[in-house]
């Protein structure tokens, strides 16, 4: 028979040699634990960078979206549907659209167009981009006017469905029209300040 020698154990690893591939964590991958897994943490919430049109435009969403829900059910588990259910839902997305447009106009991220700007002169630059803050603000204002002008000519007729005025639609349009204003005054002042805009510098940080 043959004899089995002693089973050898393997040499640990010297202390200057490195840790096996495995547990070393790569360099590109900063969530990355030392225990091999990843780690992820959410941002912290800031409610303060939220304003007014941010919570209405939020609260409008919230009613469409239970308005519609309403519609569902009535429709296809009591097979009756609300008839009142589709005329409030298209009067609440033109509430969600208008009031929520004004936070673009505070956040300077409607579109726009900057390719221009990377082949002008500096000076010529901030003398187009204050512009655009100048006509932004103008066309506002004569929109929240137009506006104004609908609701007294015809905003006392009904709606088709309900039995409420159409000048509540118009009037939330209206307030639309007057936070995106307010917000592109303030736009303008701070570009003004700034000596700088989005248009000019597009990796400028925006509030």
């Amino acid at each position: 028979m043959s004899s089995i020698g002693p089973v050898l154990a393997p040499a640990p690893p010297l202390p200057d040699e490195p840790a096996p591939a495995a547990a070393q964590a790569p360099a590109d991958a900063p969530l990355l634990g030392a225990d091999g897994q990843f780690h992820l943490s959410d941002e912290a919430i800031d409610l303060q960078r939220y304003r007014l049109e941010d919570w209405l435009a939020v609260a409008l969403f919230w009613v469409l979206g239970l308005v519609v829900f309403y519609q569902f059910f009535t429709r296809y588990a009591l097979n009756d549907s609300a008839s009142w259910t589709e005329e409030i839902a298209r009067y609440l997305l033109i509430g969600v659209v208008f009031i929520g447009a004004a936070i673009p106009v505070r956040r300077n991220n409607h579109i726009q167009v900057d390719f221009c700007y990377r082949f002008m002169p500096r000076w010529l630059g901030r003398v187009m981009a204050t512009l655009v803050d100048i006509v932004r603000v103008v066309f506002l204002l004569g929109a929240c006017g137009l506006t104004v002008q609908l609701i007294t000519r015809i905003g006392g007729s009904r709606m088709a469905v309900v039995d409420l005025p159409m000048g509540i639609v118009y009037a939330v349009v209206l307030a639309g029209f007057g936070l995106m204003a307010w917000r592109g005054v303030g736009v303008a002042r701070r570009h003004w300040q700034q000596r700088n805009s989005l248009l000019e510098d597009p990796d400028m940080e925006v509030h």
